[in-house]
């Protein structure tokens, strides 16, 4: 196995170049090394979220690293946490200085930038092996200021709207907007007495169906360039929009949801509407529910400006600096993107691949599902790329974006003003000025 030298390894690229060399598919692409010594047992660490499909850490443990562990004499220790912990599990590695070779995030850890290497040569090599990746993970893990990948991405989580079906039909009105979500779930709050589950809490799920709704009325933390622009006309049109909607189709438990309540309200038949990953259908299936098969999906709902949803989760990993294995765990991740057909396939089609070549029959698998009811319920996803887009939309996610996420600040927002605690003008106001200390806060770093 050729080794890498100081003359062909790679240099930071900026996107441009980065785009223009991921194009071509050269022979002479660069090789990270692979094992050499066969009598040397190597260690790969990586840390990892609880998937809420089962079936795919089983495949991930018990098919794929098993295999990968053979083929380079590596023992893989692989540790789980829930998903809010990961947070908390960074910080502590890093103030040790110590930890994982592999530390997977659910959003983009830009905040983390300094803390890791500069993942541009997986991209590169990836892309020169399985074809270019999408703009969403571009987007999600590379810094234009700094011209630095901070971080890797493999899949993304799509965040459709799951409705009941039956309470819909009921009342005459598909939720393809967020005017006919306003509609349909007054009336079937005043008709069932079953509410709409929009979050409007701390937490995960309800940051980022926020910013879709956001987004679909024209309103963003940042403009394309990274500048601001919350304080905005069309910010305070979201808010006084949610405020309604909170007034006439929701009840106050949205304010003290976690990531799984809008699981949980859906499948004991407790909500008419909510934004979320396909999880909640899938659970429905995996513990055979029956109102599950009332479930049904539709396309991020379309605003006046446009119809947008960020992605509900955003699978990336990074590679400490340091780390003591950094290149079995750039390996692994090349080796990962190659086998994402079967990983696409055992996330349920949780997992839409960012490098959309690796699994060319994405639209035959979703079409005919024997597991769903009906089995074209997942066919709504084949168009995904149009409507998904990545946290920090319409710019890249820097770490002006990660921090405004990570302090819940759009989220507080929205519940101060759909609760009365402020007036949307109010709201508005005080969570800009936080915005703005971030930002000033990052630009003085160089970071933005």
């Amino acid at each position: 196995m050729t080794k890498t030298t100081e003359k062909n390894q790679p240099k930071n690229l900026s996107r441009r170049k980065f785009l223009n060399a991921a194009a071509t598919t050269a022979a002479s692409s660069f090789l990270i090394p692979r094992f050499a010594d066969a009598n040397k047992k190597h260690t790969l660490r990586i840390l990892q979220w609880n998937h809420f499909v089962p079936e795919f850490d089983n495949w991930f443990d018990h098919s794929f690293v098993k295999k990968w562990s053979d083929e380079h004499d590596t023992e893989v220790i692989i540790d789980r946490v829930g998903m809010t912990s990961l947070n908390s599990r960074a910080k502590a590695e890093i103030n040790k200085q110590s930890g994982h070779d592999l530390f997977m995030f659910l959003r983009p850890p830009s905040s983390y930038e300094d803390q890791v290497i500069n993942h541009d040569e997986i991209y590169q090599e990836c892309s020169n092996r399985f074809g270019k990746p999408n703009d969403i993970a571009l987007k999600s893990t590379y810094n234009p200021k700094t011209n630095k990948y901070f971080g890797f991405s493999d899949s993304y989580v799509p965040d459709p709207v799951n409705f009941r079906q039956d309470l819909w039909d009921d009342v005459g009105i598909y939720p393809n907007t967020w005017d006919d979500i306003r509609r349909g779930g007054s009336k079937i709050y005043q008709r069932h007495g079953i509410p709409i589950g929009l979050g409007l809490a701390p937490e995960l799920d309800s940051n980022m169906a926020l910013r879709s709704l956001m987004h679909s009325f024209g309103a963003s933390v940042q403009k394309e360039d990274g500048s601001l622009n919350l304080m905005t006309p069309q910010t305070l049109e979201a808010l006084r929009f949610t405020r309604a909607l909170y007034n006439e189709s929701m009840t106050e438990e949205v304010f003290t949801w976690d990531p799984s309540s809008n699981n949980r309200m859906m499948l004991a038949g407790h909500g008419s509407l909510s934004l979320n990953a396909i999880s909640i259908t899938r659970t429905g299936e995996t513990q055979k529910i029956p109102l599950s098969n009332r479930i049904a999906l539709a396309p991020a709902a379309a605003g006046p400006v446009a119809r947008i949803g960020v992605n509900h989760l955003m699978h990336i990993y990074t590679i400490w600096k340091f780390a003591r294995n950094i290149e079995g765990a750039k390996q692994f991740l090349i080796d990962y993107v190659g086998e994402f057909r079967e990983a696409f396939i055992a996330s349920k089609f949780y997992n839409f691949p960012c490098f959309p070549d690796t699994v060319p029959d994405i639209m035959q698998l979703i079409a005919k599902d024997p597991n769903a009811n009906p089995q074209n319920k997942y066919a709504i996803l084949s168009n995904v790329e149009e409507w998904t887009t990545n946290l920090g939309y319409p710019g890249y996610a820097n770490a002006v974006i990660d921090e405004t996420f990570s302090s819940w600040i759009i989220s507080t927002m929205f519940a101060d003003a759909a609760r009365d605690r402020m007036t949307p003008e109010e709201a508005l106001k005080i969570a800009n000025l936080k915005v703005r200390a971030i930002h000033d806060k990052w630009t003085a770093q160089g970071k933005v």
